[in-house]
């Protein structure tokens, strides 16, 4: 039966392709994904399969109960866009200004609907019950996960399996880890509140841009200096705001950031950290500061066992794939909140275009579509080694 399903996913493939540009045409961004959420919700009316719409926001829940007896196994795939102006010349570019889908999420719902579509008119032969969780707004904090999770909407389920088609893996190639996996993802705001004046006179000012500057590197050494070197940490001031004149000094600069960990002391050390550096860069100059930190998603910590059956089984689905472990990415996920309520694993589908290897949030990205199938496929063989490993 199962090697019928693959290969009934794979006949699917044109209609998974149909499916991810009409999505990547009119993209939605987080929170706002009200007509995405529909699309879906309609497909799974269509299909017949029981859904709940609006899960925590615009989150929609979809169930299988296949006639044998089994564990209950979610799948999810996140449906919003990025706040990106399209730079692709694609017969399927965006055609909602201002909005793309830049991450591959369009991707991953063509990939989890098409299997939805093969996967009802196998019902009577499946162990155990399958969850397809639709989330919305993975993109910007706090989420669709947490509120999801907050419904009880998922109390029920015993292990959760999660795929994000990376453009930067080859395709072919299945990429997780067991244990720590993607990292923990906050931001910050800096607010530098100095006193201007004439550049002429920078005597009688407080500079705020000169104070800045050199925030922007004594931040750097927080990573370099203050932490055990063999703990992963990064600090990135990515964004810098100040001055409105080239003759006039700046009373304000506002830097912003992120910071990435996997361990929570360490992330308490570097905020501790953060506001000693900026209060010594500050009183030489009797400057004034506001410090607001955000903690954003939690790490991605992958189940040991729930990891284990990705990289011993992908090849199951497809034989042309290679799973492998993996060194944790920097990037953040709020899958992680499903795995600290459940067990669980989250891995890459590789997606990666040769010549054409931009990575996620740039607005000339995109995948490699031959990759849909295999995510689908990827995805029913962990709901399957999972059944089998736990099989009453």
């Amino acid at each position: 039966m199962w090697q019928e399903i693959f290969t009934a996913i794979d006949q699917a493939y044109e209609e998974m392709v149909e499916i991810r540009r009409y999505l990547h045409q009119y993209p939605e961004v987080s929170f706002k994904e009200e007509k995405t959420a529909k699309y879906i919700a309609d497909t799974y009316e269509q299909l017949g399969i029981p859904y709940q719409a609006h899960v925590g926001g615009n989150g929609i829940i979809a169930r299988l109960e296949g006639d044998k007896p089994g564990k209950t196994v979610a799948l999810r795939a996140d449906f919003d866009a990025l706040p990106i102006q399209e730079e692709n010349d694609v017969p399927y570019k965006s055609k909602n200004d201002g909005a793309m889908h830049a991450c591959g999420h369009d991707g991953h719902t063509a990939t989890l609907l098409s299997l939805a579509k093969v996967l009802v008119d196998y019902q009577h032969d499946l162990p155990g019950t399958i969850v397809f969780l639709h989330q919305h707004a993975e993109e910007y904090a706090p989420g669709g996960a947490k509120p999801i999770i907050e419904t009880g909407a998922l109390e029920d389920v015993d292990a959760v399996f999660g795929t994000h088609l990376w453009a930067t893996t080859p395709l072919g190639t299945i990429e997780t880890a067991k244990g720590p996996f993607m990292a923990g993802a906050d931001r910050f705001e800096i607010l530098i509140k100095g006193k201007g004046g004439h550049g002429a006179q920078p005597h009688l000012t407080k500079d705020a841009l000169v104070i800045g500057s050199q925030l922007v590197t004594s931040l750097q050494q927080i990573v370099s200096r203050r932490l055990d070197p063999l703990e992963t940490a990064v600090v990135t001031v990515a964004q810098f705001e100040s001055g409105t004149a080239f003759n006039v000094i700046a009373d304000t600069a506002k830097l912003t950031g992120t910071v990435r960990t996997f361990d929570a002391d360490i992330q308490d050390t570097i905020i501790e950290e953060m506001e000693k550096i900026i209060k010594a860069s500050c009183l030489p100059y009797d400057a004034d500061y506001q410090f607001d930190y955000y903690k954003g998603y939690p790490p991605v910590i992958n189940h040991a066992d729930e990891a284990d059956l990705i990289l011993k089984h992908a090849h199951e689905a497809d034989e042309t794939l290679t799973a492998r472990e993996t060194a944790p990415s920097m990037a953040g996920e709020d899958f992680a909140y499903y795995l600290e309520e459940k067990p669980g694993a989250f891995y890459f589908t590789g997606a990666k275009i040769e010549g054409h290897a931009y990575p996620h949030h740039h607005p000339k990205f995109d995948i490699d579509e031959r990759a849909l199938p295999l995510a689908a496929k990827t995805l029913l063989q962990a709901y399957r080694s999972y059944q089998e490993k736990h099989a009453y």
